[in-house]
């Protein structure tokens, strides 16, 4: 396979800019009026998303998560991309750590979604093992 061909492959969905806009937008993103419209935006019409400790359906389900998430590790907690996400034929995949600003990091990860026209339709949360 060409070197085109692989850009081909992976130009059908922007993998990077989805999972992106997803962890900054509504993962981030404390003002919840805004999260439920980047939800709307990033996410397809019936969205499901796996979490270690359950399973959330809907766009406004994700938008609460994200925001309790938020609420839980204070105003200085965030969400912060660790390398461009990767993903081809509608499975893409960004890594990440997530904290408050000057750190320690709290917890470490990969989002892994499912992506259909542009849209997560399912998103797993896969936490990394605690370290120490």
């Amino acid at each position: 396979m060409s070197g085109s061909d692989l850009r081909n492959i992976n130009d059908v969905e922007n993998y990077d800019a989805l999972l992106r806009a997803n962890l900054q937008r509504v993962f981030n993103e404390r003002d919840a009026q805004k999260r439920i419209a980047a939800v709307q935006e990033l996410f397809a019409d019936t969205p499901t998303m796996y979490e270690p400790t359950g399973i959330v359906t809907g766009r406004a389900a994700i938008s609460e998560v994200a925001g309790a998430l938020l609420d839980q590790f204070g105003s200085d907690f965030a969400f912060v991309p660790e390398g461009p996400a990767v993903g081809h034929h509608g499975l893409g995949y960004l890594r990440w750590h997530a904290g408050p600003s000057a750190g320690p990091v709290v917890v470490s990860g990969v989002d892994v979604a499912e992506i259909k026209a542009g849209k997560i339709v399912r998103l797993w949360v896969l936490l990394d093992a605690p370290q120490g």
